[in-house]
C-alpha cells in the first residue's frame, strides 16, 4: 500500500471520527456539570479521590447520554430531515448510516454502564435508572404533554443524585427540589421556543398541538418562582449548608440567573438550547461564574 493510500485513508478515518464526535453532542455534555454539585455541596472539594470519582462520574454520563442521543437520531432521522436545525445531524444528513450510529450508540451505553458498574453499586442503580429513564422518553414518553418535560427534570436529577452517591455524600433534598423545577422552568421554556418558531411544530414534535402559550407561559411563571424559593430555604433550612446561612448571600445571583434566562426567552427569543445559551450569552454565563466561585469560597471559609 503506498503512502498516498495509507494518507487517504487516514484522512477518511479522521473525518470519521469527527463526524461522530458531532453526532455524540458533545454541547449537551455541559448538563452533566450537575454531577458535580454533590462534590462541592458534601464539603468534598478538596478530597482528591472524590474529585477524581465525580469526573469518572461525569464521563460515565456523557457517555450514556450520546449513546442515547445517536440511537434516537436513527429512530427519528425522517422526521429530522424537517427540521430547520435538526437535518443537519449527521444522521439526518447521511453522513453516519443509521446501522454504524446505533452500534456506536449500543457500544457507549454498554461501555458507560460497565464504567458505572467499576465505580460503585450505588451509582450504577442510578445510571440504570438514568437509562431506563431516557430510553422510556425516546420511545413514547417525549410524546405525551408536561410528561415529556418532567422526564427531562427527573434525568438532571438522577445527574445530581449520581454525583452525589458516586463520593458517598448525601444531597440536600431542598437542592434536588430546585434542581428539578429549574430543570422544568428550561423544559418548558424550551417547548414554549420550539411553539413559537417552529411552523406546523405539531410535524416535528407530536405532543407540540398540545402545549399552548398561555399554559407554558403560566408553568413557567410557577417554576421560576418555585426555583427561587427552594434555592432560598436551601440556603437557609439545610442540613447540608453552612449553619451560619452565609450562603443567603447568593441568592440575588441564582435570581439574576433566572431572570437573564427569562429576558433571553421572552424578548431575545432564545431557549431551544439551553446549553448553547448559557455559553453564548456573557451576562448568564458570568453569573453562573461567579455564584459558582462565590458559593465555593462560603461553604469552604
Amino acid at each position: 500500500m503506498s503512502n498516498d493510500s495509507i494518507h487517504f485513508h487516514l484522512g477518511q478515518f479522521g473525518e470519521f471520527l469527527a463526524v461522530l464526535f458531532r453526532a455524540m453532542r458533545p454541547a449537551q455534555w455541559l448538563k452533566n456539570g450537575l454531577v458535580f454539585a454533590g462534590l462541592v455541596f458534601g464539603g468534598k472539594l478538596t478530597d482528591r479521590d472524590a474529585i477524581a470519582s465525580a469526573s469518572l462520574a461525569a464521563v460515565w454520563f456523557s457517555i450514556l447520554s450520546s449513546g442515547f442521543y445517536l440511537i434516537n437520531d436513527v429512530r427519528d432521522m425522517h422526521v429530522d430531515r424537517l427540521h430547520p436545525e435538526k437535518r443537519f445531524r449527521p444522521v439526518a444528513d447521511g453522513r453516519i448510516s443509521p446501522g454504524i450510529a446505533g452500534f456506536f450508540g449500543c457500544l457507549f451505553i454498554f461501555l458507560a454502564l460497565a464504567g458505572a458498574a467499576v465505580t460503585n453499586t450505588s451509582f450504577l442503580l442510578v445510571a440504570l435508572a438514568y437509562a431506563l429513564l431516557i430510553a422510556a422518553y425516546n420511545i413514547g414518553l417525549k410524546e405525551i404533554v408536561i410528561v415529556d418535560v418532567f422526564a427531562i427534570a427527573i434525568g438532571f436529577v438522577l445527574r445530581a443524585v449520581g454525583g452525589a452517591v458516586a463520593v458517598s455524600v448525601s444531597i440536600s433534598p431542598w437542592l434536588l427540589i430546585c434542581t428539578l423545577l429549574l430543570a422544568l422552568l428550561v423544559g418548558f421554556g424550551k417547548r414554549r421556543h420550539e411553539l413559537m418558531a417552529l411552523e406546523n411544530a405539531g410535524q416535528h414534535r407530536q405532543n407540540l398541538d398540545t402545549y399552548s402559550l398561555a399554559m407554558l407561559d403560566q408553568s413557567i411563571a410557577v417554576t421560576a418562582a418555585g426555583s427561587l424559593i427552594a434555592y432560598s430555604v436551601y440556603t437557609f433550612d439545610s442540613e447540608s449548608a453552612p449553619s451560619d446561612q452565609r450562603m443567603m448571600l447568593t441568592i440575588p445571583l441564582v435570581a439574576y440567573g433566572i431572570f437573564r434566562y427569562l429576558y433571553l426567552l421572552y424578548h431575545r427569543g432564545q431557549g431551544g438550547a439551553p446549553e448553547t445559551m448559557l455559553l453564548a450569552d456573557r451576562a448568564l454565563m458570568l453569573s453562573a461564574v461567579i455564584w459558582g466561585a462565590v458559593s465555593a469560597v462560603l461553604f469552604y471559609l
